[in-house]
């Protein structure tokens, strides 16, 4: 039976991260992963000579050097930028808010125009919001918050904005400038040739069991290696013994179209409640991409319920004590590290996960 220095528990980014500083530094690595594929969440499909983000847009920034210089290191980086426009029933809308926002609603022209304009729409907001509802108009007014904030948030949580907290929009991006861009990052783009190129590099060296549930032989995954990095749901590790943490979870509908260009854009936002998805992405903008046909993706977000792909941790106050709770559990474990979105029960943008990898790779590989 064969020894590994690790075996990782789930193969995406985290994982990956880690796994290529291991076998650079001469360790071995065995990688049990759920899923028929490499990559995680970041994984890409190619469709009519596309690749497309089968689990929605991933769009690498980061304003960390040495995040960025990694990457590139593996798979270099195009130049997309990320630009998304909202459609509220009908009426295009640049995102973020900025002035190219407060121009199509108010007429303003000026950053001062726009700035009073703000200034009146807040009014509306008790200084103490408490719930996202009264904190969003705090943040940005209500003309925002009706048009491009309500129905996209109820969409997404699958609750009315007044019931949900106020501290899940601690904060909202206002710009007075005429800039589309989406990201502050110094650095953004998608890595030529997709994602699975920096998938491939990152696993290269590792022996890989696909289609295989840790959990269910956990004893037997246990004894190949020396150090389990586990990338799944905490409370799963732990057989629910606080009991469930709760997710949202997306479902994807694709399609290829017979025509080059579908919205002009890699991202749209569909802002209305009375619209089922949140938005309709279409991938070939993402590389610049002149083939004939074109591969749109609409993204509906779903409760989530046990069996399904977890998504988003729901980090309010209760689930958030119930996270403590196992974290406790998991800082007793001598031979088991924790790592990534569902082992963290933590949001984290892509270059958050890489950041965190690397840290836990200087710390213990060294």
């Amino acid at each position: 039976m064969k020894k590994y220095d690790y075996v990782l528990v789930g193969a995406g980014l985290f994982s990956g991260v880690f796994a290529y500083q291991a076998v650079q530094k001469g360790r071995t690595c065995l990688v049990v992963e759920k899923r028929d594929h490499l990559g995680g969440n970041i994984y890409c499909e190619n469709i009519e000579g596309i690749n497309v983000h089968k689990y929605g847009a991933h769009i690498f920034h980061t304003s960390d050097q040495r995040v960025w210089d990694f990457v590139n290191s593996l798979a270099p980086c195009n130049r997309y930028t990320n630009s998304p426009i909202a459609n509220y029933k009908g009426e295009i809308y640049n995102m973020p808010f900025n002035m190219n926002t407060f121009n199509k609603l108010w007429g303003v022209r000026t950053p001062a125009e726009a700035e009073e304009m703000l200034t009146q729409q807040r009014k509306d907001a008790p200084e103490t919001p408490s719930n996202l509802e009264e904190q969003a108009i705090r943040l940005v007014g209500r003309d925002i918050y009706e048009k491009l904030i309500k129905g996209y948030t109820e969409k997404q949580w699958g609750r009315d904005c007044r019931d949900l907290p106020s501290f899940i929009i601690k904060r909202l991006p206002v710009r007075f400038t005429y800039d589309n861009n989406y990201f502050n990052d110094r650095y953004q783009g998608i890595p030529e040739g997709g994602y699975n190129v920096l998938i491939d590099k990152l696993f290269a060296g590792c022996d890989v069991e696909l289609g295989v549930d840790y959990l269910k032989n956990r004893s037997y995954y246990d004894s190949l290696g020396d150090t389990v990095i586990y990338t799944g749901m905490i409370d799963a590790f732990y057989e629910y013994c606080f009991g469930r943490l709760e997710y949202r979870s997306l479902r994807f509908e694709t399609e290829v179209l017979e025509e080059k260009n579908y919205q002009g854009v890699a991202v749209v936002n569909y802002t209305d409640r009375e619209t089922p998805y949140t938005r309709i992405i279409e991938h070939k903008h993402f590389e610049y991409g002149t083939q004939e046909k074109t591969v749109i993706t609409k993204e509906y977000p779903a409760d989530w319920t046990y069996g399904m792909e977890p998504y988003y941790p729901v980090n309010d106050e209760k689930n958030q004590a119930l996270y403590r709770q196992y974290a406790e559990k998991a800082g007793q474990e001598d031979r088991v590290i924790f790592g990534g979105r569902l082992g963290e029960y933590k949001y984290y943008d892509m270059d958050k996960v890489i950041a965190s990898a690397l840290a836990l790779s200087d710390r213990v590989l060294s």
